[in-house]
């Protein structure tokens, strides 16, 4: 596939951006493709490449690109202005519904972005405890805040520095880790620090670094332990919440957190975050309480009209059967794939998450680290260049979206057969 222009514009972009791109996961080796526009399981390069696309923004794009329900909403939202400095009804509108979903959550704060969402769930947490550690998953990825970014997911694995240069070595004191799926090893952090751990944070599903699946009654016994020792749990959904189920991962897998994290899905494509949680916690953060937290773009009328536009098509189209039952079938094909070439490979997944992992199935972060990286970015290639366009990481979930057809399911498999063989 030709990509000259888009060769041509990294070398460009290499001298004003750092690295040539945005954000590290986008570094794609030689250089990456840009975008020209992007409708429904499509995106399309400079260079007039079409792709079915298997990264959706990496998950915010549940319904697919540019649906027309999220369009129409966020076009009606702009003739009446799209950032005020002053409360709407539209964050009232948009609370009211989330927490008819989430029985987490009582209260919640509109941020801009995971990230902001997660920062402001851990200063709550130790402002309501009078605490100041807080305990993490070992390849959990909770945005790129100093306290967060140690054995971190995403980009910063893919790029072998699971630890930030810049960051303190007091901004990370207070930083506990423990391998997922390790109820031994959370329960001994939570009983040798007792008296000043503040928090739990945890991906229900490790989104990126997989997805890794929590192990059977997992979720169950981290809340058991927590509730115990009167730690506060906070499930960061900003992945699952909304992908796995309207409720996201905790009404999937049938557990109540103290706070919950959002976004991604529920801005339908636009920045959003949300702080939830139970009221009493809810109530810490300013005005209400002493917890600091502000910003200029929280509750934005434009995210909050395409959060509204989501709730109701995802209601109105049952998007979650729908997808899920494709995720199934995909992940189904993708094993028999694999069984009939004979490979070690496997593949992992749930709801309309899914991986082939080019090695044994992970149940952790340093599981996952044996995986064969050189083989994946071959494929990844391959998979490219017959116009199948996969996260360029072998630690990153793919996502499928409403916007997938049978036709691009199809050719998907015949693709990953192929390029696997």
């Amino acid at each position: 596939m030709g990509t000259e222009k888009s060769k041509k514009l990294f070398e460009e972009a290499k001298k004003l951006l750092p690295g040539g791109v945005s954000s590290p996961v986008r570094a794609i080796k030689p250089y990456p493709f840009y975008t020209k526009s992007a409708n429904g399981s499509k995106i399309t390069d400079i260079d007039g490449n079409v792709y079915i696309d298997y990264v959706m923004g990496y998950g915010p794009l549940l319904l697919g690109h540019n649906h027309p329900a999220i369009k129409e909403a966020v076009t009606n939202q702009l003739s009446d202005g799209w950032l005020y400095g002053t409360p709407s009804e539209l964050e009232v509108s948009l609370a009211k519904e989330i927490i008819k979903l989430y029985a987490s959550i009582d209260m919640v704060r509109f941020v801009s972005t995971g990230t902001e969402a997660t920062m402001g769930a851990l200063r709550a947490a130790r402002g309501f405890t009078g605490k100041d550690k807080f305990i993490k998953i070992e390849g959990g990825f909770h945005g790129a805040h100093e306290a967060a970014l140690v054995k971190a997911g995403s980009g910063a694995t893919t790029l072998g520095t699971p630890d930030s240069a810049g960051v303190p070595r007091d901004f990370t004191k207070n930083t506990l880790q423990v391998p997922y799926n390790d109820i031994e090893a959370m329960t001994e952090a939570i009983e040798a620090y007792k008296d000043d751990v503040a928090a739990v944070i945890i991906e229900p599903v490790l989104g990126n670094i997989g997805p890794i699946l929590p192990e059977k009654d997992y979720l169950k016994e981290v809340r058991a332990v927590t509730k115990e020792n009167d730690v506060v749990l906070i499930f960061d959904e900003v992945i699952t919440g909304f992908r796995l189920a309207m409720g996201g991962a905790q009404e999937y897998y049938g557990i109540i957190p103290d706070m919950t994290t959002l976004g991604k899905i529920l801005g339908g494509g636009f920045h959003i975050g949300v702080i939830g949680g139970n009221r009493e916690i809810m109530e810490m953060i300013s005005p209400a309480g002493p917890v600091y937290q502000a910003g200029t773009f929280n509750g934005s009328p434009v995210s909050m009209t395409a959060g509204l536009a989501m709730i109701n098509t995802m209601k109105k189209e049952n998007v979650h059967e729908k997808i899920n039952k494709t995720g199934e079938t995909l992940r189904k094909a993708l094993s028999d794939v694999v069984c009939d070439l004979g490979l070690k490979y496997s593949i992992s997944g749930v709801g309309s998450m899914f991986k082939v992992f080019f090695g044994d199935r992970p149940h952790n972060y340093s599981e996952a680290l044996k995986c064969d990286i050189g083989k994946f970015n071959i494929f990844f290639k391959k998979m490219f260049n017959d116009g199948i366009f996969l996260p360029p990481s072998q630690f990153e979930t793919n996502f499928l979206s409403l916007a997938h057809s049978k036709e691009d399911i199809d050719r998907t498999i015949d693709a990953y057969q192929r390029n696997l063989k």
